[in-house]
């Protein structure tokens, strides 16, 4: 591998990177390897055929694409380690030439880390609360429980009631047009939950099976889609089916049912679970708040665009995989608030800078406050993970990589920081392994 380097504006550097086929020939072993797992080669069981069999079947390119995620974060990585570098964030990778058995090159830009002058922690003020748990809050805990354990027995000869579960079709119209994807068959309505849309619920009360009603309602103001927020939409409906829920009593009996002895005891649990959620709540909104004051008082050369966009793209993905755990498409999301992806990312900006900035003072801070981890605290955090993820081969390979050990380093660093942080300003006390004061002595005894 051979490369070279660039300086550009903003702290940015840009690497040109060649890598010889010599140097990433295990690259492709591997990527033909994957390749034939989920590829039927005739003769072969899954994952068993040789290199050259998969390459006759597949072709060198596609084994070659295959593993260009590995070759170019291999080299990238040793690139910046010989330059003795401090980046941050993720590079921009633009590929300049990629043949079989040829020299692959590569351009990689990549943010060098500005300077930053932290503020006096001792001058930063933030207060912790903790709101505190109530008796109604237990309660309404347990009638959530009642109402997941509630029988819905059909009951199409009533009118409906503010307790009853609906089954309706519905359409929605804006200007008497109707709304992309505003159309809803076999739709389940809780007439006791507050609908999304206010109001909603109520127009369903008194109605009867198969009865077809029009109403009119405003859509809320900050509904994620922007097309349809504060507007005025037309509604038809019909009532398929109604079902009265019948909620358990409150008693002992339910307590059993959800795994508890008594009702006294689920009142316990519930108490017990509630104080916790109030103090994590109470904990992140501090640290939220100690953060933004901290960003708000530090002084930092111009922040490069490459560490803005490194941070858009991972609130980008981080985005995706909530809508995909939730079943949505990101394609379908971006349809249903009108925007194109690129509009997305500059949506992003300000919230990317200041987690970019974010970014910046933790190691600023990691630095002068001598806080950083060790080898054997880094191994005992992979050890758990891969405990916790054993039947996940491929999470366990990217485990093994150095970059992805120096990732996990960084993420343990800055919950350090955070909690160094909280010391100084919330005067919570300090655990003995946040800041290492025999630095000189543990060195010696890694060698």
């Amino acid at each position: 591998m051979s490369y070279t380097t660039k300086k550009l504006e903003k702290s940015q550097i840009e690497f040109t990177i060649t890598v010889k086929p010599q140097d990433y020939e295990k690259h492709l072993k591997k990527a033909a390897q994957r390749i034939s797992t989920r590829t039927k080669i005739k003769g072969f069981r899954p994952g068993k055929a040789s290199y050259e069999i998969v390459k006759k079947e597949v072709g060198a390119m596609n084994i070659l694409n295959e593993a260009l995620e590995q070759i170019v974060q291999e080299s990238f990585y040793q690139a910046v380690k010989k330059e003795n570098l401090d980046t941050i964030g993720m590079p921009k990778i633009k590929i300049d030439k990629i043949v079989p058995d040829n020299d692959l090159v590569y351009q990689a830009i990549v943010a060098l880390l500005p300077k930053v002058k932290l503020p006096d922690i001792s001058k930063i003020k933030v207060e912790k609360k903790v709101k505190p748990v109530e008796e109604k809050h237990i309660d309404e805990v347990i009638e959530n429980l009642r109402k997941m354990q509630a029988k819905e027995i059909i009951k199409n000869d009533k009118k409906t009631t503010a307790e009853d579960k609906l089954i309706i079709d519905m359409d929605m119209f804006l200007d008497n047009v109707p709304i992309d994807g505003g159309q809803a068959k076999d739709y389940q309505v809780y007439l006791s939950e507050p609908h999304y849309i206010p109001g909603f619920d109520k127009q369903l009360i008194g109605l009867s099976k198969d009865e077809e009603k029009e109403f009119e309602l405003n859509f809320p103001k900050n509904h994620y889609q922007k097309h349809l927020a504060g507007k005025n939409v037309k509604f038809k409906i019909k009532v398929k089916d109604i079902y009265e829920r019948q909620l358990p009593e409150l008693s002992d009996e339910l307590a059993k049912n959800l795994g508890q002895e008594s009702l006294a005891k689920l009142r316990e649990l519930i108490n017990s679970n509630l104080i916790k959620e109030a103090e994590d709540k109470a904990n992140q909104k501090a640290e939220i708040e100690i953060l933004d004051a901290i960003i708000e008082k530090t002084n930092f050369e111009e922040i490069p665009d490459v560490l803005i966009d490194a941070e858009k793209e991972k609130m980008f993905y981080e985005l995706k995989k909530d809508l995909e755990r939730n079943g949505i498409a990101i394609e379908q999301y971006l349809s249903d608030i009108k925007k194109k992806e690129k509009e997305l990312f500059d949506d992003f900006k300000d919230q990317a800078e200041k987690r970019a900035k974010a970014a910046l003072i933790s190691r600023q801070t990691a630095i002068e406050q001598n806080i950083h981890i060790h080898d054997e605290e880094i191994d005992k955090e992979i050890k758990m993970m891969e405990q916790m993820y054993k039947e996940h081969p491929d999470f366990l390979e990217n485990l093994r990589k150095p970059e992805v050990r120096d990732t996990i380093a960084m993420t343990m660093q800055n919950r350090k920081v955070i909690q160094w942080f909280r010391h100084k300003i919330l005067g919570e006390p300090l655990a003995e392994d946040v800041i290492h004061k025999h630095d000189d002595e543990h060195k010696q005894k890694e060698k």
